[in-house]
């Protein structure tokens, strides 16, 4: 028997044999320029479709199916214990396995967001393609988008995972604490396990970003100069391009009204991560133009009710009946007294505070939350209220990410090394409690 004939597994004449090898030699040429082109392609536009083609769509169904599992699997609970937060749900599947951590705990979470688990499933789960972003961060992590770009998937290492669930109690107790934090939303821990692939961990976290339709300038702020500037897309193109830092000087946040709300909530978040001994966390902002009807709207009773409603109760509507309750949430005859105790936005005033509690000389309004220490502000009403700011001419979009980097002994020597290699300049790896303070500081002075 030729070589070719073994080379092929049967007893065919050799040169049709060697044909066939040739074809499926060609075949496999044309599809990985095909892929290689593709590929220079999607790293130019930041943004693009996972289909069939791609190298990571088995990696995004296994996703998808495992996750619509998982959800259904979860059983709804008014409150958490101590041993949903050590949860660990094992599923199988045909191809795959997959760990879901602390399943109960994220469900809570999404409920006290105002989220129902049918229409996270179905963004998270529908048939359309996950998106992948390239992203000009220095991570190896993969980064996915929900072809609704509500949510976002990013695969982490197993020390990252630890972290998140070693605090993951007390970072639910700041989000408890501090309901309009502008700190990333975790939705959801999980595992995936092949025969043939090594554990693969991923988040799921609301998007910043989102709704995205008019959005026109993206930056990662870190509040330091070394190696903070982004070469930005040409003029006109539709390339996706996240600036950085530097790329932002001579500009301004301009919140107006929000500004002392905005200082003091990330001050809030930063010192948070500061507790942790966490650093090297970025700041995402974007904005777009505020159209005519959004700057010049009033704002009705009617409307102020409902805004002051979804500030104080994310997940009071009614078609999230049965979620858990959310975090600082106000009993229903309390309600009319937040409405002068409420932050408002730009251009806005609040109600006249007219219940008993307020308006009587000398009566006691203790059971309410203390809504000066929870730093809540009147939520604009739209799709991601949490992570949007309204300014005289711009709407923000502003959320804390990255926050999985502790201020390690390896970190201490790149601090060292770093000090040494660029004398008398910013850079990222500092102590906590500096990288809190610098980044605070850059928010001031570019904040009016």
């Amino acid at each position: 028997m030729s070589a070719a004939a073994a080379a092929g597994g049967g007893g065919g004449p050799p040169g049709m044999m060697s044909t066939a090898g040739q074809q499926r030699r060609r075949s496999g040429a044309v599809k990985r320029r095909r892929w290689g082109g593709l590929r220079q392609q999607w790293k130019l536009l930041g943004l693009f479709e996972i289909d069939q083609q791609h190298e990571f769509y088995g990696l995004t169904c296994m996703m998808k199916a495992g996750v619509a599992a998982a959800i259904q699997n979860n059983a709804s609970a008014a409150e958490v214990s101590d041993d949903d937060f050590r949860s660990e749900v094992t599923q199988i599947h045909k191809d795959f396995t997959m760990e879901t951590f602390a399943g109960p705990v994220f469900s809570s979470l999404r409920g006290s967001l105002g989220m129902t688990e049918l229409e996270y499933q179905q963004s998270l789960c529908s048939d359309d393609c996950y998106l992948q972003f390239i992203s000009n961060s220095k991570s190896k992590a993969d980064f996915f988008l929900t072809n609704d770009k509500r949510f976002f998937l990013k695969t982490q290492n197993k020390r990252e995972i630890k972290f998140l669930l070693a605090n993951l109690k007390i970072y639910m107790e700041h989000l408890r604490k501090h309901p309009h934090s502008l700190l990333v939303k975790f939705l959801g821990v999980h595992r995936i396990t092949t025969p043939h692939m090594r554990k693969k961990y991923f988040i799921v976290m609301q998007s910043v970003f989102y709704p995205d339709d008019r959005i026109d300038a993206r930056y990662d702020i870190k509040g330091c100069e070394v190696s903070r500037w982004t070469e930005p897309a040409p003029e006109g193109s539709q390339i996706i391009v996240v600036l950085k830092d530097l790329n932002f000087e001579g500009q301004h946040i301009t919140l107006d009204r929000q500004r002392p709300w905005f200082l003091r909530q990330v001050e809030i978040d930063t010192h948070f991560l500061r507790r942790l001994n966490v650093l090297d966390y970025s700041l995402l902002l974007a904005h777009q133009p505020l159209q005519h009807d959004e700057r010049h709207h009033s704002l009705s009773f009617a409307t102020l009710i409902m805004r002051t409603k979804k500030s104080v109760n994310p997940g009071s509507s009614p078609v999230h009946s049965g979620v858990a309750a959310v975090p600082g949430e106000v009993r229903e005859d309390d309600f009319m007294c937040t409405l002068c105790m409420i932050q408002p936005q730009a251009g806005e005033t609040s109600g006249v505070c007219t219940c008993a509690k307020h308006s009587v000389p000398g009566s006691d309004a203790t059971e309410l939350p203390d809504f000066k220490a929870q730093n809540r502000r009147l939520l604009p009403d739209l799709k991601n209220p949490l992570h949007v700011i309204d300014g005289p001419e711009q709407r923000y979009f502003i959320g804390i990410i990255d926050i999985f980097t502790v201020y390690s002994f390896r970190k201490r020597l790149e601090h060292l090394w770093k000090r040494l290699r660029h004398p008398g300049r910013s850079f990222s790896t500092v102590r906590p409690q500096t990288y809190c303070l610098r980044l605070c500081q850059w928010l001031q002075d570019h904040t009016e």
